[in-house]
């Protein structure tokens, strides 16, 4: 096969919706209001409403809407919080940032989700929250960890940053617990052109409260109650999200038909894939597989004219940036197994399927002979 097939194509989507998107750029370049104008105000009553939370806060990024939650909940210093190391490191870096220690624990091994006992045991005194990933673009088992939570008085923190549109229960991320993270970088479901993110919540108070936060910390005009930060999402980004919101069900759409095609072409070979929960709608913010011999089927890949990625080799808890953790290889063997096995297929709404065809035989040939 001459042709390279991308691993990401973000052209292919803005074809269809240019004409939109330039008369959104439009609206905010002849309105001249570009930081908390209505266009950001506008996008955020829309991604509640689709949601399903009362409140939406348009932030600088996925990261610092995870902060920001930490931080309306008034976590720091003395505090834990409970997560897994099979994340983007952004998911522990928002719980360093405030002081607070994160508190990792193992996952599921046919999802790649928090595993709920393993919460369980991880709970102490100190625990103020947990934050549950939604990896790849399944939700976790929400309701027994919400259940576990309200037992011992913690708050439980969507990080829904590869979840933009999936259910649990026929309940979109960002209305699955007390507060969701959304991140807007070009890549995901829903992407801007450039940094972006949002804080979803019912929580009037700490919707108050992030907001002021976000901007300074200005509960009103010119008068800073606390220290703040500059996380606000520019009202140019937000205009382009609106755009980009109307579409993402059809996108998400697209991208589970592929899905379904790379499972019917990779049934009955020894890759591990993960399991979709009946009670969710998987997005596929990526789609993942793994390898025991991963090297070797990526430069059959690579040879081949596949694109392909790496989502995340290096567990948090192995990284150099939380060596103070005190935490060793084998300390979460489902995580690490995972982690060092996955490869991601290229995934985007419009890919071709006679491509994931041809990826599925060359994956079929490669597994035939690695296994052996």
């Amino acid at each position: 096969m001459d042709k390279k097939i991308p691993f990401l194509d973000l052209k292919t989507s803005l074809k269809d919706i240019r004409d939109e998107i330039d008369e959104a750029i439009k609206r905010v370049v002849d309105n001249t209001s570009f930081v908390l104008g209505k266009e950001l105000e506008d996008f955020e009553s829309e991604f509640a409403s689709y949601c399903g939370t009362k409140y939406a806060v348009g932030t600088s990024s996925g990261t610092s809407a995870l902060h920001l939650i930490l931080l309306g909940y008034g976590i720091g210093e003395g505090d834990e919080v409970i997560t897994v190391p099979n994340t983007f490191i952004a998911t522990v870096e928002a719980i360093a940032m405030t002081g607070a220690t994160p508190v990792l624990v193992d996952v599921d091994p046919d999802t790649a989700l928090i595993d709920v006992e393993k919460v369980r045991e991880a709970i102490s005194p100190k625990t103020r929250a947990v934050i549950a990933v939604h990896l790849f673009g399944q939700c976790s088992d929400m309701d027994p960890l919400v259940e576990l939570a309200a037992e011992r008085g913690i708050k439980v923190i969507e990080d829904a940053c590869q979840a933009h549109g999936a259910t649990y229960k026929d309940r979109r991320a960002g209305s699955l617990g007390d507060a969701a993270a959304f991140s807007f970088y070009p890549s995901k479901n829903l992407g801007a052109f450039g940094e972006g993110g949002a804080v979803t919540t019912n929580d009037r108070e700490l919707y108050d409260r992030i907001k002021a936060l976000r901007h300074h910390a200005q509960y009103e005009k010119n008068i800073h109650k606390e220290i703040g930060y500059n996380y606000r999402l520019d009202t140019l980004q937000a205009a382009i999200l609106r755009v980009k919101l109307k579409h993402l069900d059809r996108w998400n759409d697209m991208r589970r038909s592929a899905a379904e095609a790379y499972r019917k072409g990779l049934e009955g070979t020894n890759y591990w894939m993960p399991k979709e929960r009946p009670e969710c709608r998987h997005i596929y913010h990526l789609f993942t597989i793994g390898a025991e011999r991963k090297t070797e089927v990526e430069k059959k890949l690579s040879d081949a004219g596949i694109s392909w990625g790496e989502h995340y080799p290096v567990p948090v808890h192995l990284q150099p940036a939380f060596s103070y953790l005190g935490k060793k290889k084998g300390d979460y063997p489902v995580a690490e197994r995972l982690m060092e096995s996955i490869i991601s297929l290229p995934m985007f709404p419009e890919i071709d399927h006679e491509d994931i065809s041809f990826i599925c035989k060359v994956l079929r040939k490669a597994d035939s002979s690695v296994s052996g």
